[in-house]
């Protein structure tokens, strides 16, 4: 084909995006390739054939080979046995929502970008419609251990701290009390679960607890690292606000929520709970004279 007189900004955006589409159908490749999901797997294939027929238009218009990202696709692949493939997917979809915007932009003078085009708009609807992921579905009962733990223990850490200022003391009741609670919480979960008539009760139950002992083993881990109990503190704190703070995104992303609103309202909770909780220590240590 005939090369075309680009500008320079021009080419090196077509460059950009033959990388990616070069990226993304070796990300699609792989993920499908672990895909039991027979349905998924053949979906994921076709659009990972059409991203390579999409960077070959692209070469053809341009006239350069590009080179696909391979540390990016093997870094999403591996991301996606981490964090489930329905996150990296809606992260690639949020990527390809921004690649439709750009192709549409050169549409007058290349009109092969409207196919391009039509073509990523159709990748985000079937990628919407096939995404089942088994991990998604307990998103309800990880939240209730997520948050459970973090305005229960934020509250109870931070009420200790000041009650008996040896931070191994207070880890010490803090594993205690956090142990017995991930049982409790998952024991209620199901109970509920079962009561409700899910057959899955189990699985619930078992999301609920791994992400409550999670969240109690990152809350307590300052206070075995710091013999200060103020630092011990103040990092607990920092280690909820990140906690909730990624939580947050990833759930954001794999299920379409907004992110800011959320994250201040979970945040706001378990800072107000530990703030009034450390008030308490302070009251019960002065008022029962209780010194350790």
């Amino acid at each position: 084909m005939k090369e075309r007189e680009l500008s320079a900004s021009t080419t090196r955006f077509l460059m950009q995006m033959q990388a990616n589409e070069l990226t993304e159908h070796l990300v699609y490749a792989k993920i499908a390739n672990h895909m039991k999901n027979e349905h998924n797997k053949a979906v994921l294939l076709r659009i990972s054939e059409e991203e390579m027929k999409h960077a070959k238009i692209w070469e053809n218009i341009t006239g350069q080979k590009a080179k696909p990202k391979k540390r990016k696709a093997s870094w999403l692949h591996f991301l996606s046995y981490i964090l489930g493939f329905t996150f990296v997917l809606k992260k690639m979809e949020n990527g390809e929502d921004n690649a439709s915007k750009g192709y549409s932009s050169l549409i007058d003078q290349l009109p092969e970008a409207q196919k391009i085009a039509d073509d990523e708009k159709r990748h985000e609807t079937e990628l919407i419609a096939m995404l089942d992921e088994e991990r998604l579905q307990y998103i309800g009962s990880m939240v209730l251990g997520l948050s459970d733990a973090l305005v229960e223990l934020s509250g109870t850490l931070a009420g200790l701290t000041f009650a008996l200022q040896n931070t191994r003391l207070i880890a010490l009741s803090g594993l205690i009390t956090g142990i017995s609670a991930t049982l409790s919480m998952a024991s209620s979960e199901y109970l509920s679960a079962k009561n409700s008539g899910d057959k899955n009760a189990a699985k619930s139950s078992m999301y609920t607890g791994i992400a409550y002992v999670f969240t109690v083993a990152f809350m307590v881990l300052p206070y075995l690292v710091f013999s200060s109990y103020v630092l011990a503190l103040v990092v607990m704190m920092v280690t909820v606000v990140i906690i909730i703070m990624l939580f947050t995104y990833y759930t954001s992303v794999a299920k379409d929520l907004p992110f800011g609103k959320r994250f201040l309202e979970m945040a706001g909770i378990s800072l107000t709970v530990a703030a009034i909780s450390f008030c308490i220590g302070i009251l019960v240590k002065k008022f029962l004279g209780i010194e350790i």
